[in-house]
Order: C-alpha cells, then structure tokens, then sequence
C-alpha cells in the first residue's frame, strides 16, 4: 500500500579503504594491533558472543556480525562515522569486508550470496545492547531498528560493488528509495533478533537490497513466522567527482528463489518509474477538484464558524508537534553529511510522540509509510523538525490507523533562509483497550495545501 522514498545525497557509503580498524575479536581493556587481513573470507564476519538461539538464528553459510560485542570496544573514538550498537559493530566488520582483488575488473558479476550479510542482536543474553533497545513500555525502540536497517543497507551495497582499490576513490553509494516496511508481527526486546539481507537485483547503477528482521519463537518451527519485518532498499552509485550515475557490478542470481527475489524486484523498480512519472502531473481535472472541496468544506466551519464544528474532528494544525537541533559531527557518516539512519530515528521518535499526544494512549507503529530525502543534510545544519497527523482511517472502530507526516527543514539564520530537506510518513494504531477510554478523532484540513498533501497520500496508498 505505502512507499517510502529517499532523495539522493543524504545516505551516502563511501567506498573507502581508509576503514581498516582492529577485528572484531579483542577484549574491552583495548585494541590490539592492527590484524593482517590477508587470507580473511569477506563474506564471514564470526559472532564474538555466544547465544543460546545462534543455531537457530545463524544462516547456513553466513556467520552473523554480533550487534553487542562492538559495546565494550572504543570504536567511538572512530571520527567520521554515525555510531550505534549496531553500526558499531557493522563500521567493524567493514574494514573486513574490504579486502579487494588486485585482479578483479572494475565490473564484473556477483551473486547475492557475495553481498549477503547477517546481524545478531544476542537480546536473551546480552543486558547492555538489549537496554539500548528497550522503550518505556517494555517493547523494541523501533526508531532503532530502522536506523540499523539503513546502515546495515549500506554495508551490503559496499559489499557487492567493491572490487578494488580504483573505486574506492571514484564510487558513492546513496540511498534511493525504500518501499513499505510493515510490522507483521510485534518485536519483542528480551527475545534474540537478527537481520538478514542481500543485494536481489541491479541495473545499470541502482541496486536493490532486500532485509529480513527475524525473530523466531519456541511455539514454531516455521521460518515465515519468524519474519517480523520485510524492508527492500534501492541504492544508486554515483560517481564521486562529477555526481554522474555510475556502472556497478552486475548480479547473477543462482537458486530459485533468487530469480523470484530478482523478477519482484524488477517489477518494483518499474512501478517506482510510473510512479515517479504520475507524481509530476497536477491536480486538474474536475473529479479530484470536488475532493479537493469537499476536504476543505469541513475545516471551513472550524475557520468560519467554531461553535458549530464536528466534536469528532480536529483541525491538522492542532496536532502539530515540533522540534530542532543543530546536527553535529557525530551524527556524520563517511562522506562527512548527516548518517540517514540517524534522521529516520528523530524522524520516528517525534512521530510517535505526535500520535500519543493525538490518540492519548501509547501507539502502536505498523508501518513507515513514505519518505522523501529532498536535499542532503550536513554538519552543521540548523534542523527543524515539524509533525502532524495528516489524516486518519476509521472504518475498522477497534483499530483506527493514524498517518503520522514529519517535514524536516534544514533552516540558515545568518542567510535567513530555510528548505524541506526530508519528508517522512508513518502508521500508528492503538490498542483495543486504550480505545475504551475514547475514540480517535477525524483530522480536517484548513488551507489547500494540506487538502493536496492529504490527496497525494491517500493516491500514494491506493497505488501500493
């Protein structure tokens, strides 16, 4: 139903072979010196903390980055690079990963097996990295996991297209588009979690990368109910000088499922271009003219004549939340901007916050629904951020969908001038029993642009 978008310029991998730090292997007193790298499998990154669900999590020919073991290492003294749990542990296993071959073509062709890496996240086992993961009501800090997603995205688009020393001056990997990510199942934060992912399909300089978040349980053996998450990422290459597209390494898929991952990824990548093509074109004919109006009829009364307005609405304007911060070199990643990741967290997290204060009761996320990054967001930057509830869907009373929209400005005092930067959108719901305590209310727009903004989200959503 829902897409979500990135402009390019903001999430962006270097290919660099600057990033040879210590293994993942030594002890919290410090790092050893230096490894030698030679002989080292690129593809086989071994977990450093035991776990008593790794059998069960661990792929059959990929050993999984460990999200906890880089917690007790000073990798946070790495300049250049957004740190997380996670990312920690993926800004480690990356200085693996670049072992090049002085013999390898600029381009070639890969399987997804060469790009396929997991992530392990010991939750049972490992108290610190499951209190980094931990919200107040007991439950996952989603915000988290999608900014691991996007990292751990731009580990395996360097995977697949690194081959040697030449392109790690010539190469930029920014993140394009990600398509609906749905929770299907609740994430549990006591419970051991891993990420799995691969690049499916190329063209000639973009890539998709699809991700699994898996979390299995006791009562099943069944490896689709252990999917609580499916994420699919598009990235293109970018040539570094002149910001031109760039070729990357073709992919040959092997099994059958591969050539079925490679045929909907295809179709996907057609369908984002039509998409791209409608999005374009106005609103003009006389059908969603009337929409237009008939939005706007109900925000005129609580504008014109208050007293009389429907109880059961709410102007958007008055469920607006906002706030801001001056980006630092700390939130950087490789390429010296603002990481992605770290945007679609503070993105999350105000959303969420919008839609407790909206509905009065923790919300449940169900889906990131659409992004746009407009413009790339450096250190430095003045960013405001500005939420609201855009609409809601109320035909099913016992679970109300509530579509959360946060604009993110990049705003320059000394120039007195400010711009969109990054557009988010996200599904909130709420529990049948907070709904005793009230229902949620219709959200109307005031002025035009919100009732257009309202119409292309709604489009958006039919179209998935």
């Amino acid at each position: 139903m829902r897409a979500l978008r990135f402009g390019y310029g903001v999430a962006v991998t270097t290919l660099t072979k600057k990033l040879r730090y210590p293994s993942l292997s030594y002890s919290s007193s410090g790092p050893p010196d230096p490894p030698s790298l030679t002989g080292i499998d690129p593809n086989s990154v071994a977990s450093t903390v035991s776990c008593p669900n790794s059998q069960h999590l661990q792929d059959d020919d990929v050993s999984a980055i460990d999200a906890g073991s880089s917690l007790r290492k000073p990798v946070c003294m790495w300049p250049g690079m957004y740190h997380s749990p996670a990312t920690n542990a993926l800004w480690q296993a990356r200085s693996i990963f670049d072992t090049p071959s002085s013999d390898v073509d600029s381009v070639t062709e890969k399987t997804p097996s060469h790009s396929r890496t997991t992530i392990l996240y010991p939750f049972s086992s490992d108290y610190i990295l499951r209190e980094q993961y931990r919200n107040p009501w007991n439950g996952i800090r989603a915000g988290k996991l999608l900014e691991d997603l996007d990292a751990l995205a731009g580990t395996i688009s360097f995977k697949h297209c690194f081959n040697n020393a030449g392109m790690a001056d010539s190469l930029l990997l920014v993140t394009a588009s990600v398509d609906k990510m749905v929770i299907k199942k609740p994430i549990l934060v006591d419970i051991d979690l891993k990420i799995v992912g691969a690049v499916t399909w190329v063209g000639r300089s973009s890539m998709e990368i699809q991700l699994e978040v898996l979390q299995p349980t006791e009562e099943t053996s069944d490896p689709l109910d252990s999917q609580a998450l499916v994420a699919n990422f598009t990235f293109v290459a970018r040539d570094s000088k002149t910001g031109k597209s760039a070729i990357i390494n073709q992919i040959t898929p092997e099994t059958e499922r591969e050539k079925s991952l490679w045929k909907e990824a295809e179709e996907r990548n057609k369908l984002r271009k039509k998409r791209r093509q409608e999005k374009k074109k106005e609103i003009e004919n006389e059908k969603e003219a009337e929409r237009l109006n008939a939005l706007l009829a109900e925000g005129r009364v609580f504008i014109d004549m208050p007293a009389l307005a429907d109880r059961d609405s709410i102007l958007i304007k008055d469920t607006c939340l906002q706030n801001s911060l001056v980006c630092q070199p700390q939130q950087r990643n490789t390429h010296g901007r603002i990481f992605g990741g770290f945007l679609m967290r503070r993105a999350f997290e105000l959303a969420f916050a919008t839609a407790y204060t909206f509905a009065g009761s923790a919300p449940l996320f169900l889906e990131v629904d659409h992004v746009d990054f407009l413009k790339p967001v450096d250190v430095g930057n003045f960013l405001r951020l500005k939420s609201c509830v855009l609409f809601t869907e109320l035909e099913n009373p016992d679970k109300p969908l509530i579509n959360v929209e946060v604009v993110a400005h990049v705003t320059r005092p000394e120039f007195r001038s400010a711009e969109v930067s990054n557009k988010f959108y996200f599904t909130f719901t709420t529990s049948s029993d907070a709904m005793r305590n009230g229902r949620i209310r219709s959200v109307v727009p005031a002025t035009e642009e919100e009732a257009r903004r309202i119409i292309e989200r709604m489009d958006a959503e039919k179209q998935m």
